[in-house]
């Protein structure tokens, strides 16, 4: 094996960064387009078979790699710390763009709204994230927080962080969202209790608490549909 073997020994149209300029991202394969932001290889590997390792580490491939963290990357031979941070940073760009586009004038009608927008995202969490999304009097969507990470429970889920931006965006009401990493949305107890407990401060607050919907692998509850707040 030729160790001092790059990018630049392969004919120049086969180059990832090559087929760019001449044909556009979308005629690039995902390792090729990986190959394009890590940028350089190693000792042993070109950029090219870096993306390949990486791409490698789940069968689930780029599923796997939306959800993976910098230790699973750097576990690859060739990714350190800084080429690690560009793969998670151009994914968190990729979702943040998207997230932008789906919400941009959005206006809910329905639990399938919420779930179509968030089920991608939601679905593949190793751990319960829990968030709101702000609406104004039109139902259209004004932001979507981030709240909480973790088993979701009243001492974690405070009203005060629950609410405050959507007092200091004026929301007309809210809606609540939470996933289960187990891929089961059925609520347990604490879900119910939670949900009940915002329910009311949005009552008082003027900020109506329109649903709280639980996001599975493919499936979801909507607590209003079950009649549970």
């Amino acid at each position: 094996m030729n160790c001092n073997y790059t990018i630049k020994d392969m004919p120049k149209e086969e180059r990832p960064r090559e087929k760019l300029y001449k044909y556009g991202p979308k005629m690039l394969s995902n390792s090729e387009l990986l190959a394009i932001i890590i940028r350089t290889g190693s000792k042993k590997n070109t950029a090219l078979e870096l993306s390949n390792r990486v791409l490698s580490l789940d069968q689930s491939g780029l599923e796997f790699l939306s959800q993976s963290s910098l230790e699973e990357l750097m576990a690859v031979e060739g990714i350190g710390r800084c080429k690690a941070a560009q793969i998670l940073s151009a994914i968190e760009l990729g979702k943040r763009l998207a997230a932008y586009n789906k919400q941009d004038s959005l206006q809910i009608t329905s639990p399938l709204d919420v779930v179509n927008l968030l089920m991608e995202e939601m679905r593949n969490f190793k751990k319960e994230y829990f968030k709101i999304i702000m609406l104004n009097i039109k139902n259209k969507i004004i932001a979507i927080n981030d709240i909480s990470i973790g088993s979701l429970n009243s001492s974690i889920v405070h009203p005060r962080e629950v609410f405050i931006d959507a007092i200091k965006r004026s929301s007309a009401s809210i809606i609540l969202t939470h996933n289960h990493p187990s891929g089961d949305p059925t609520p347990s107890r604490e879900d119910i209790a939670v949900s009940k407990r915002l329910y009311e401060c949005g009552e008082l607050l003027g900020i109506k608490v329109l649903d709280h919907i639980i996001i599975g692998n493919n499936k979801y509850i909507s607590l209003k549909e079950k009649n549970l707040i």
